[in-house]
């Protein structure tokens, strides 16, 4: 606690309200991959030491409240806080937990923090200090009579075990759970002060006891006192530590106003002469226990009334039923009392994470649920002093696309009234609704090393494109899309665009994506039948591009499914009038893929998608592109080269294939084995010289995806198109051009760094949000190999409101466009917007984004 504790917390009449106060630890978490993370440093350089300060562990921000005289003021105290601290964390693409643990951990990548005292620690207690990887919250009752404040310690040590159980929020350690609902006060027994005190008497006891302690030299300081309550070593406190640290403010508010009744009533105990309750350890420890165990959820001792097991909500309900004077008296009774009710019929956070866990099996969702309980907090206080829910209604953000200035977008008026109504409790069961319908059709995708597939992240607020600006991008993106095409065929041939000086020959030839499959394509033809481009609209309303993902781009069926899941679960939703449908999309798409097919193919071409099956990441793309097409979807099995054509195997019997929808990555093609059981690559070289098979899309296209071909697509709409672009570029450099470098190796902390070949996020460097380390690594990089990075100026991403589970939150949201061409280009009438996580700009899936529904307006 602060130095202002000290003066604030005076000695108070009887009657007059105990000040408090609250210190709570939370825990720092990268929001891309939700693992815990030493970067409190980052963050407590940016705020008041006076209220901030650093834990034992790099992982942990400490906070400290102004000294209150009401919970209203101690909650506003806790909200203030967190808002201060949350604010700094998620402009660094971290995210604050308070819980007692976090699920996903790596203990070798979290150091202890460097200070003699620390440590010393670490020397000392070794195991226990590399395992404290747990956060509680102190409650502080300003009791500054010393000997008043160990009677009061230990004539309400007997109930602590239900305000362990009301707090309750660390079921998981180390990635597994524990069984428990309280795995951090295990860890924190271990400590050789925890626990009990055991009997004292008065201020002289106690204080020979820290003095043995110290002289014992299990202990260096009164500060590692670490009794379940104790008369404060630094204020004139009685501190409350027993409790795991709580996501929601309403529970740090409820424990606070229980406790302060516990003191209050302690109070009144000492002062009247009351003999102190008698200290049963072995049955405090076994309640401290089954409090750990089993939290809200289970039985808990009822301890001193009977050693025999009631409901913990009976064991809580007594307790603060008995209090009822004492919280009257405070002024507390009616906040107290709703409070409880509430903290009964929702359970505790423990048994919430294992529902959220319970959902899709994943523990990302798990720390996502706590980062979102954490930054959420009350909006209102209510009559007497209650909160209310947090409202679904507008807020304020610079560069939102629904609620620019804190005002609602005239395009949004008919959505936001439908999201007020159902609340926040009404979102979530939709929310479960989406889940569930997700689940029964299927609609995955998975990550790089995850044995399980996901449910694809899909958010309930759909995006709103104007028509004015879906007509002005449809015209720009196929302008894009047509040139690329161009320079593809151009790159692969001639080189007329390296001869005429439009591009570099460097920047070519030093592609990794540069490939001699490229050039197995005879006839002047399209080599890009479905193009995605990635959009972004800067805070000022600006579009721009961002990518080309010419090779295998993917998100056209859960752009459709995200509509079709929209008007499932929320049906109520008002339907603009020239609102495009997305139901068009596949007769487009097998439109420009028939019309690829080569002269062999006749009036009738055969069409199949090729997959690698259910262990690809889109899997259920390619299955409902395929149904919704009506042509099969296959894998390289099935097919099989003989006499200069492909063709399906299939019970026995072989049907000709012209035109292969091609959904798996040239590298992976090539090696993939074909009917016979030999490799594909070889024979498919032969059809493809042939003329006699088409794939879409070509093989060697990622040429076009290239970073640094990027900084050239304006040059090569004008050259091969004789066209000014209709869409702007991000202003990017080439740290293959020397001056370039320069400029980007002094910058580079203001700037995005981009692998020349990179693609779903992979290595990108954001400067203002990366370490030092990052950087430095980074600079390495550059200087080895400068031709295989551009850098780009940061784009101030606009923002989305996104529904968090508590209010409508902004979060920076792109669009992915989708190009068909076959005899003409058509840009497809489902986009999918992609979001990024908290405090990040990345949106990619495989980082941690989601997606939501697009609402194109005609």
């Amino acid at each position: 606690m602060t130095e202002s504790l000290q003066a604030e917390h005076q000695p108070a009449p009887r009657g007059a309200a105990l000040t408090l106060g609250v210190e709570e630890e939370l825990h720092v978490v990268d929001l891309g991959t939700r693992e815990l993370v030493p970067r409190a440093p980052e963050i407590l350089d940016r705020l008041d030491a006076a209220h901030f300060s650093a834990e034992l562990h790099r992982s942990v921000v400490e906070t400290n409240t102004p000294v209150s005289d009401t919970l209203d003021d101690l909650r506003a105290g806790v909200a203030g806080r967190r808002r201060e601290a949350i604010k700094v964390a998620e402009s660094l693409g971290l995210g604050l937990v308070s819980a007692g643990t976090v699920p996903l951990v790596d203990l070798d990548a979290l150091p202890v923090t460097p200070t003699s005292r620390y440590q010393r620690m670490l020397h000392e207690y070794q195991m226990l200090v590399r395992e404290q990887l747990i956060c509680g919250t102190q409650v502080h009752v300003g009791v500054p009579d010393r000997d008043e404040a160990v009677s009061v310690a230990q004539r309400v040590t007997p109930v602590l075990p239900v305000l362990l159980a009301l707090s309750t929020s660390s079921p998981y350690w180390m990635g597994e759970d524990s069984g428990y609902a309280s795995v951090r006060s295990l860890v924190w027994m271990r400590w050789p002060t925890a626990g009990d005190s055991g009997p004292l008497h008065s201020a002289a006891e106690h204080e020979a006891l820290v003095s043995d302690l110290i002289s014992s030299g299990t202990i260096s300081d009164p500060k590692m006192i670490y009794f379940d309550v104790r008369p404060s070593a630094h204020v004139p406190t009685v501190e409350l530590r027993v409790t795991d640290a709580s996501p929601d403010t309403e529970t740090v508010v409820l424990l606070a106003g229980i406790f302060r009744a516990l003191v209050l009533r302690a109070q009144g105990e000492h002062r009247a002469g009351v003999p102190l309750p008698v200290s049963r350890p072995p049955l405090h420890r076994a309640a401290m226990w089954r409090a750990a165990r089993s939290g809200l959820e289970g039985d808990l001792l009822d301890v001193p009334r009977s050693p025999v097991p009631v409901p913990a909500a009976v064991a809580v309900e007594r307790l603060v039923g008995g209090l009822r004077p004492q919280l009257e008296e405070l002024g507390d009774w009616e906040q107290v009392e709703d409070l409880t009710l509430r903290a009964l019929s929702r359970g505790s956070s423990a048994a919430r994470q294992r529902r959220a866990l319970a959902r899709r099996g994943r523990l990302s969702d798990v720390v996502d649920m706590l980062v979102a309980e954490t930054r959420g907090g009350v909006t209102e206080t209510g009559p007497a002093g209650v909160p209310t829910p947090a409202l679904i209604e507008a807020y304020a953000a610079d560069g939102d696309e629904a609620f620019p200035d804190g005002r609602v977008d005239p395009a949004y008026t008919g959505i936001l009234p439908v999201l007020t109504s159902l609340g926040a409790t009404g979102l979530r069961q939709r929310e479960d609704a989406r889940d569930d319908e997700q689940r029964a059709r299927g609609i995955t995708f998975s990550v790089a090393g995850e044995a399980a597939t996901r449910l694809f992240p899909f958010d309930l607020v759909p995006r709103i494109v104007p028509a004015a600006d879906w007509t002005d991008l449809s015209k720009g993106l196929v302008q894009r899309v047509r040139a690329l095409n161009a320079f593809l065929g151009d790159v692969y041939g001639e080189r007329q665009v390296v001869a005429d000086g439009i591009i570099p020959e460097w920047v070519i030839d030093g592609s990794p994506e540069l490939r001699a499959s490229g050039a197995l394509i005879s006839r002047a033809c399209v080599r890009t039948q479905v193009a995605g481009v990635d959009l972004v609209r800067d805070g000022d309303g600006k579009w721009c591009v961002l990518e080309d993902n010419l090779r295998v781009p993917s998100g056209i069926a859960y752009a459709m499914q995200n509509r079709r899941l929209t008007w499932s679960v929320l049906p109520e939703l008002p339907r603009p009038a020239a609102l495009i449908s997305v139901e068009e999309t596949p007769r487009l798409l097998k439109r420009a893929l028939l019309d690829a097919a080569g002269p062999s193919a006749g009036d009738d071409p055969a069409l199949v998608v090729l997959s690698q099956g259910p262990e690809d990441s889109a899997w259920f793309e390619h299955k409902m592109l395929a149904e919704a097409m009506e042509v099969p979807v296959v894998r390289s099995t099935e097919l099989f080269v003989d006499e200069g054509r492909v063709w399906r195997l299939r019970d026995g019997h072989r049907s000709p294939v012209d035109v292969i929808y091609l959904r798996m990555g040239e590298d992976s093609l090539v090696h993939s084995p074909g009917a016979d059981g030999m490799p594909l690559g070889p024979s498919l070289v032969s059809a493809l010289h042939a003329d006699t098979v088409v794939l879409a899309n070509a093989l060697g296209n990622g040429i076009a995806d290239d970073k640094a071909v990027y900084a050239y697509v304006p040059r090569l709409i004008e050259y091969y198109l004789n066209e000014k672009p209709l869409l702007a570029d991000v202003k990017t450099y080439l740290c293959g051009i020397p001056e370039q470098r320069a400029e980007v190796l002094g910058r580079l902390d203001e700037l995005v760094c981009k692998p020349v070949d990179g693609y779903g996020g992979d290595r990108i460097v954001i400067g203002p949000h990366a370490t030092a380390d990052e950087l430095a690594a980074l600079r390495r990089q550059i200087r080895t190999t400068p031709h295989r990075w551009v850098a780009q100026e940061v784009v101030n991403l606009s923002t989305h409101p996104v529904f968090d589970g508590h209010r409508l939150a902004p979060r920076h949201v792109d669009l992915r466009a989708f190009v068909f061409t076959g005899e003409k280009s058509v840009v497809a009438p489902a986009a999918l917007t992609r979001v990024a996580p908290a405090g990040s700009m990345i949106v990619n899936s495989s980082r941690g984004g989601g997606s939501k529904d697009t609402w194109l307006l005609g």
